[in-house]
């Protein structure tokens, strides 16, 4: 589910960025590698905002080796991943204070200040409970009479490719350093802050500096990191997830293309509730809904959640009253082409609400992605789940012989009203991934309740000790 906002182009070599921009280079044992091969991250302001040290093959290689040699499967102590949360959310790291590094993860990702805001205490909170998380993805323990059951790691190395869109996917790989990986992290183009800084607080907090390495670098980067690794986490959009899908030792997390069922009754009372869903977080999430299927009236409640996702105000991302998401301008005016040939399609409902269009300009430099609202007399039409960097829903009609097949291949499926008893051919079917009923927000959860299948149940497989008694 990535999205591309900011822009980045080559450098010009130089190992000295201009005032004010942030340097970051690769990491291997733990210090600085300087790279001569750089590229430039602008703000959706179009400011400068870093000069990223890119890992070329020879370095990233030099890293794989290193980190293999000294990767035993060993561990770390709780302690270092909790004390690595709280030094992630108010600590100076390298220089870079928490307010800082807010700043830039909005302005290089368009994602809005409190999306980022909310991201940092999700990923403090997911650090300060591993152990938690991790043992409950897993069946009970089981020792009897000599003979007992371990979960313990597939492999030694783990490579994670992670997103742009939103900063909690990290969580992902700092876990597999909890369940005795050692992890080559290959960071999003527009977002480098996020795993740059979790590196720094790791080792801040104790984690052994071979544990981990960071290596900024282009797809090749991601491509040879995984080929070299025994097991690989890969976040992007369907591209990558359909060159991955036939990889068992790859974990791939791909769009989300979460959906609404609801009937004329739940439609009446829930447009607060689904347009929540829809642009939480600036609709940059994989949970976020992004298609709505009804038994009731298709463009009555097309209509209606219209009216209340325009009504969302149209600030600069790092205002603290954002809560739309923005991109430059050379990357609005191609979206700006993109939405015009994907709405003649359909019925775009949020036409007559935006004079100028969807596109608004926020002062700063930036565009803002402001909701946009489609509808189809097909359930099936190919629009029905696309996602977009924003709050985009498609409302779709839903008949009772449609059954679940327009439901299916989503992270998430939301049933309301009457239609909650499909709730367990959902469950049986292979490409959802969740299900909720009635007035739930879709990403509502707990530790206990896995989000996209089980992360420690890809990374651990069980094998069994047996004890002469």
């Amino acid at each position: 589910m990535a999205a591309a906002h900011g822009s980045t182009r080559p450098g010009p070599g130089s190992t000295r960025p201009a005032p004010g921009v942030a340097r970051l280079d690769p990491v291997i044992d733990g210090q600085d590698v300087p790279s001569r091969d750089t590229a430039r991250l602008t703000g959706v302001d179009g400011a400068p905002l870093a000069e990223v040290g890119l890992a070329p093959r020879l370095l990233a290689q030099a890293a794989v080796n290193r980190i293999r040699r000294s990767a035993d499967g060993s561990v770390p102590d709780a302690g270092v991943f909790a004390a690595a949360g709280d030094l992630f959310a108010t600590a100076t790291l390298d220089g870079e204070s928490p307010q800082e590094y807010r700043r830039r993860v909005a302005l290089a990702t368009g994602s809005a200040h409190g999306t980022i805001d909310r991201a940092v205490a999700g990923i403090r909170a997911a650090l300060n409970q591993t152990e938690l998380l991790n043992s409950s993805e897993l069946p009970a323990p089981f020792a009897a009479g000599g003979y007992a059951r371990h979960w313990v790691p597939r492999g030694r190395v783990l490579a994670a490719v992670v997103p742009n869109n939103h900063p909690e996917p990290n969580v992902t790989w700092v876990r597999a350093l909890s369940l005795g990986y050692s992890v080559l992290v290959r960071p999003g183009s527009k977002d480098p802050f996020t795993p740059r800084r979790l590196t720094a607080a790791l080792l801040r907090a104790g984690l052994a500096p071979h544990r981990i390495a960071f290596l900024p670098g282009g797809h090749e980067t991601g491509e040879h990191l995984i080929d070299q690794a025994d097991l690989g986490i890969v976040y992007g959009g369907p591209d990558a997830a359909a060159r991955w899908a036939g990889r068992r030792d790859v974990l791939v997390r791909g769009p989300g293309r979460s959906k609404a069922l609801v009937d004329a009754a739940a439609a009446a009372r829930l447009p607060d509730r689904l347009a929540d869903w829809i642009a939480d977080d600036g609709g940059v999430r994989c949970n976020n809904i992004s298609a709505v299927l009804t038994s009731g009236p298709v463009d009555e409640l097309a209509d209606a959640l219209a009216e209340r996702l325009a009504a969302l105000p149209v600030h600069p991302v790092t205002s603290p009253e954002a809560v739309l998401p923005a991109t430059g301008r050379d990357d609005a005016a191609a979206l700006r082409d993109h939405l015009a040939t994907l709405t003649a399609q359909v019925t775009d409902h949020s036409a007559r609400l935006y004079p100028d269009g969807p596109l608004a300009e926020a002062g700063d430099g930036s565009t803002v992605l402001r909701p946009l609202v489609v509808a189809t007399d097909d359930p099936f039409h190919p629009l029905v789940g696309t996602e977009l960097p924003f709050p985009f829903v498609v409302v779709a009609p839903w008949r009772t012989e449609h059954g679940i097949a327009p439901l299916r291949d989503s992270l998430v499926v939301s049933l309301n009203g009457r239609h909650t008893d499909l709730a367990q051919q959902l469950l049986r079917e292979p490409s959802v991934r969740k299900v909720t009923t009635g007035p739930v927000r879709p990403w509502a959860s707990r530790p206990e309740l896995p989000h996209d299948g089980s992360l420690a149940g890809f990374l651990l497989e069980p094998k069994a000790l047996v004890v002469a008694t």
